[in-house]
């Protein structure tokens, strides 16, 4: 199933809404999963991780909750340039994964903090080319790395999560370098607060940030933080 391209553009009828975006099962269950045993070192300054993990609305929407992440851009990487728009890349062959962009103060949470958060509630890492009732390589489970070091987080805890058998199923998220991160369309950002009542945030996303509040109370906020908010303030 693919969401409607221009869903946020237009205010669609219920009905309409329902019969795109409505999936036949709400969002995966959360999975309680260990803290990853090697980290990144500390660091100073803003820091930035990509990931992509289905729809970019419900992963930016719970980073956007997520204590020390200074802005979270919903966008593309893994293609190029030139195809790097949402009906493009929403043909599945672009090789553009739905990312977010994530921009964070490490002195406040860590890149493995965030790939637990990532793994545990985002999204389920078993499932692949798909996520819940988005089909295609855009929605593909993957980890863009921006350094040596990320990588050798993420293979790391890729690998001691499989070897713990947390999920029932090997994970199958992709790791390489990240190329290049290209933002969304204007009306991609702040979806999910912008839009809680829209049957798919309300059935596949809003639960997502629950579980983050749940799992992950100390780093969860109850305020997200917008890009229309970073914007304003740059």
């Amino acid at each position: 199933m693919r969401r409607p391209v221009l869903l946020s553009l237009l205010a669609a009828t219920a009905a309409a809404t329902l019969a795109f975006a409505m999936p036949s099962r709400a969002a995966e269950d959360a999975v309680v999963i260990p803290a990853p045993a090697m980290d990144a070192a500390p660091a100073t300054g803003i820091q930035t991780a990509v990931v992509a993990g289905g729809c970019f609305w419900g992963v930016q929407g719970v980073f956007q909750h997520t204590a020390g992440v200074v802005n979270a851009v919903s966008g593309y990487a893994g293609g190029t340039k030139a195809t790097a728009d949402y009906q493009t890349v929403s043909g599945g062959r672009t090789g553009h994964a739905e990312s977010v962009e994530i921009k964070y103060d490490p002195k406040k949470i860590s890149y493995g903090k965030i790939l637990q958060i990532y793994f545990s509630v985002v999204h389920d890492p078993t499932q692949l080319n798909r996520q819940g009732p988005d089909t295609g390589t855009q929605y593909r489970s993957a980890i863009f790395t921006t350094s040596d070091e990320q990588k050798k987080v993420a293979e790391a805890y890729i690998a001691q999560l499989d070897s713990a058998k947390v999920f029932k199923r090997p994970i199958v998220t992709k790791v390489g370098a990240l190329e290049a991160f290209y933002p969304a369309e204007a009306y991609h950002q702040d979806y999910l607060t912008l839009h809680p009542n829209q049957p798919y945030i309300a059935y596949n996303d809003l639960p997502k940030v629950e579980n983050l509040k749940k799992l992950f109370a100390d780093n969860y906020i109850e305020k997200p933080t917008l890009v229309s908010a970073s914007k304003a303030t740059n």
